[in-house]
């Protein structure tokens, strides 16, 4: 999945900002299949179940008929082309979810290989607040953090000042 670039300090700090909002023990739909994310979140006292990787823009009946504490959308909203519709089928009343945010200096992440491993949305944060409230939820606390690369050029320079990832924990209005 992360060709041997596992993104610690993204689990680092996702990590933190889900403890410091969801209490454990909590039962907690993750967006998406299963992944490495999810093992750490169970080895932190989570209870988590996951989609089982259908379609969410075409069918969201495993979040309607889901009765979790919690949903979170970890690096999900970006590859749909409806994440409005996914927010509103949401049942629970809490939301934990991060997107990468849009770089002015980089095109938008298409893989030539997966066609579910595209971006359809490179939000900048004032348009996923937008769309978190226009679907009914108020978010209560966000963070911002940057992900450098040991690179040498323009763009890894500017990845070192420039926030590239998105968190938010909101709940249902």
């Amino acid at each position: 999945m992360y060709e041997g670039k596992f993104p610690h300090k993204r689990y680092k700090i996702t990590l933190e900002f889900l403890k410091k909002h969801i209490k454990t023990p909590a039962s907690v739909l993750d967006l998406g299949v299963e992944n490495p994310f999810t093992e750490i979140m169970k080895a932190n006292g989570f209870s988590v179940e996951n989609t089982s990787g259908i379609d969410l823009d075409e069918d969201t009946s495993e979040i309607e008929n889901s009765n979790t504490n919690v949903v979170t959308a970890f690096e999900i909203f970006e590859h749909l082309l409806s994440p409005y519709t996914v927010l509103k089928s949401i049942q629970s009343d809490k939301l934990v979810a991060s997107i990468p945010l849009k770089l002015w200096f980089a095109s938008a992440y298409r893989s030539k290989t997966d066609m579910r491993d595209r971006h359809y949305h490179e939000f900048e944060d004032w348009q996923f607040n937008w769309l978190l409230e226009k679907t009914g939820w108020k978010i209560i606390d966000s963070k911002k953090w940057t992900n450098p690369t040991k690179k040498i050029g323009i763009r890894p320079i500017l990845r070192w000042f420039t926030p590239r990832y998105y968190i938010v924990y909101a709940e249902r209005v």
